[in-house]
């Protein structure tokens, strides 16, 4: 719930800077879970607006979805900025399926060791020596 509370309150819009996969992979299971029990809510509710498709979505679960967009984005180029790859990759889930693959790979990868351009290492790990000196 701390990676949650940091994303959303303390990290809102930060595109800046890197993201561990603790602190991405948090922040979607609670965003998840939030939403399934919103979903419920407006289901008891009966907090419903229907579209012009025949299918309906829950006022909460649509409020909730908007106020966490700009954070999912964030968080989403955090991420691949952990894995050395520029936050305009994320366009790439544009492409329906083969997008989706490529950034699931990049989004499950483990960070990239010691700095890079996008900043430190959130892990704190330093950059592995080319040799052992002794």
């Amino acid at each position: 719930m701390e990676e949650f509370k940091t994303v959303v309150l303390k990290k809102y819009a930060m595109f800046d800077g890197r993201a561990r996969r603790r602190e991405f992979w948090m922040f979607c299971l609670f965003s998840f879970i939030i939403s399934i029990i919103l979903s419920i809510v407006d289901s008891v509710l009966g907090n419903k607006i229907v579209n012009g498709y025949g299918s309906s979505t829950g006022i909460l679960g649509s409020i909730f979805s908007l106020v966490v967009l700009i954070p999912s984005l964030a968080v989403t180029v955090r991420r691949l900025h952990d894995t050395n790859h520029s936050g305009w990759w994320w366009f790439l889930m544009l492409i329906p399926i083969i997008g989706w693959i490529v950034i699931l790979v990049f989004l499950f990868t483990d960070s990239t060791p010691g700095d890079n351009k996008y900043g430190p290492n959130p892990k704190g790990m330093t950059a592995v020596p080319d040799t052992v000196t002794g």
